[in-house]
């Protein structure tokens, strides 16, 4: 059985269908998914579907690209909804240098707000980084982020930046685009991260893998990103489900009771 570590179930792409494309992915044995929600209108979204089925879990926090949005009563806010028995990390959190919608400046203080707040929390985090590798692991580092550890969301640099966040105790989540013929580093980096660090997700409905390459994702497509994972280390789907779902379970702390 498989779990989708990062959807957006709750996205408006979703809302003709969502209940179907829900069974879809159960049909294809994704026994658990964790929605994001990363703004003011997806954080409610996301904790009414993780309140209506037993098996999806929440994460909320402020994307990078609405940073520019975030008031201080939103971190109080997310700070609030973390002691939800369906809330296991904060996020997506992080940079986005691609999308100009936030000041740099700005993005890089609500990120170690956030930081700052899961470690005073004791709470995983999971991070958005695009086109902002380098600043993303100063901070990481700068803020202490392996105190907490977490998750380095749909993965897209280089095999030497992700043993740098492997050092700071976070765990490498590929997809889709790792399935696509010329996506040389993600394949790299799919073969040389230890089998005990590696997570697949969707990032539905966004990414959606070959050969589904670009239509809406959803996620029963999670299957595919392990077929690829399979392939490139060797190992059987079977394998390759069993420990990318032990993974997820100690990454996000699924099952555990909180202190």
């Amino acid at each position: 059985m498989f779990i989708d570590t990062h959807t957006h179930l709750d996205s408006h792409n979703f809302d003709e269908d969502r209940a179907e494309v829900i069974e879809r992915a159960r049909a294809a044995g994704v026994d658990r998914l964790i929605n994001i929600g990363f703004n003011r209108e997806t954080i409610p979204t996301t904790i009414a579907l993780a309140e209506q089925y037993e098996f999806i879990y929440a994460v909320v926090g402020w994307h990078p690209v609405d940073s520019i949005h975030m008031e201080p009563k939103d971190l109080d806010w997310i700070a609030g909804l973390c002691k939800h028995e369906k809330v296991v990390a904060i996020g997506e959190i992080g940079l986005d240098y691609h999308w100009d919608t936030s000041p740099k400046e700005i993005q890089q203080r609500v990120f170690r707000e956030q930081i700052r707040l899961a470690r005073s929390l004791n709470m995983p985090i999971v991070i958005h980084n695009r086109d902002a590798h380098e600043d993303v692991v100063r901070i990481l580092k700068e803020e202490k982020a392996e105190e907490v550890g977490g998750v380095m969301h749909c993965f897209s640099g280089s095999w030497e930046t992700a043993q740098k966040c492997l050092d700071m105790n976070f765990y490498i989540s590929l997809g889709g685009p790792v399935t696509f013929k010329n996506a040389r580093v993600p394949k790299e980096v799919m073969e040389r991260v230890p089998l005990d660090r590696l997570l697949i997700e969707t990032d539905a409905p966004y990414l959606a893998p070959h050969p589904h390459r670009g239509k809406r994702n959803e996620s029963a497509y999670v299957t595919l990103v392990a077929e690829a994972a399979a392939e490139i280390k060797g190992k059987s789907l079977e394998e390759i489900a069993k420990i990318t779902t032990s993974n997820a379970e100690k990454c996000f702390r699924l099952g555990q009771k909180r202190l």
